[in-house]
């Protein structure tokens, strides 16, 4: 199938589907793509963006970058609040998938009673499943690549900024914070004040990743530092002094070498060779800057729902 046919595919499908359609949207790629074959197939007055903000868990950048599109594509856009949700999901451990079905799309689906169009596809578990249509949230791309959804924003001329914090999936501050999120002051603070002030401190940098892992025991934050390229010294120790100077993280490590990270786990996940597997490599390896291997340890906290990273261990001739 050409791009040609394959857009005209979708605007026919999204023609019958709704007069009218909300675009969850994030400013990556995906919802992109999604808001412009709305715009293309009902026009721009029948088409709202509706981002979620995640408070002090989005990035200024990221806002900045939703704002700009939204005003390139020519389409209304609203925001609505849902990092509350957030963090009453983190209180029980990392969990990217219910914070996209609890937090961002629960909020979403208050904010409007209009179908609502996703940029699910082929690389989400949604996509996968081929539906389409499911609790007014629509998946017009679900069977696409993600090279078929790059081809077609290039074919477009649309070209989407990115904000650099991680290969793929940006946005969130809160995917960076390895623990579970008791107190939000504390937990919370420390992965959101830190990733802002690693970016501040990289704005003039080309960046393939920058982010600030938060891990360690409840009692105690220790921050992963991933940034490739890897920036001169200097600014590295600028970097250090300012994450030091916030009072909540306790020790500054750069992932520029390999390191085994100590991860907690519940009992299903432990017990889980998939389950693990898909948690080092799938979820956490990709925004590393350096290998990873995993100690992994059976927790006995009942209120950890999946994992938590509490420790790391410099791997040596490695």
């Amino acid at each position: 199938m050409t791009i040609e046919e394959r857009i005209n595919s979708v605007i026919s499908e999204i023609k019958s589907t709704s007069e009218k359609m909300t675009v969850a949207f994030s400013g990556g790629k995906d919802s992109t793509l999604v808001a412009v074959l709305a715009r293309e197939a009902l026009g721009k007055e029948k088409v709202k963006l509706l981002n979620v903000c995640f408070g002090p868990y989005s990035y200024s950048r990221g806002l900045e970058i939703v704002i700009g599109l939204a005003e390139k594509l020519g389409l209304d856009l609203e925001f609505t609040a849902g990092y509350e949700e957030q963090e009453k999901i983190w209180k029980a451990g990392p969990s990217c998938n219910r914070c996209t079905k609890f937090a961002k799309f629960n909020a979403v689906l208050k904010s409007t009673t209009s179908i609502i169009a996703t940029g699910a596809n082929l690389s989400d578990t949604w996509g996968q499943t081929g539906i389409a249509l499911k609790e007014r949230l629509y998946a017009p791309i679900r069977d696409w690549t993600k090279k078929e959804i790059d081809e077609t924003l290039e074919y477009f001329g649309i070209e989407v900024p990115r904000i650099g914090e991680a290969p793929s999936r940006e946005g969130c501050k809160l995917k960076h914070l390895l623990k579970m999120m008791i107190n939000p002051s504390y937990h919370g603070q420390a992965v959101a004040i830190s990733n802002e002030i690693l970016m501040d401190h990289l704005a003039e940098f080309p960046l393939k990743m920058a982010n600030v892992k938060i891990i360690g025991p409840l009692s105690r934050n220790i921050a992963l530092v991933n940034v490739s390229p890897e920036p001169p010294e200097a600014k590295k120790n600028s970097i250090t002094k300012a994450l030091k100077k916030t009072g909540i993280i306790e020790t500054v490590h750069w992932v520029d070498a390999p390191i085994k990270l100590v991860i907690s786990a519940n009992p299903g996940i432990f017990n889980n060779e998939a389950s693990k597997g898909w948690i080092l490599k799938g979820r956490l390896q990709p925004e590393f800057a350096a290998p990873i291997s995993a100690e992994w340890i059976k927790s006995r906290n009942r209120r950890l729902a999946t994992f938590q990273v509490v420790d790391y261990v410099l791997e040596v001739n490695r």
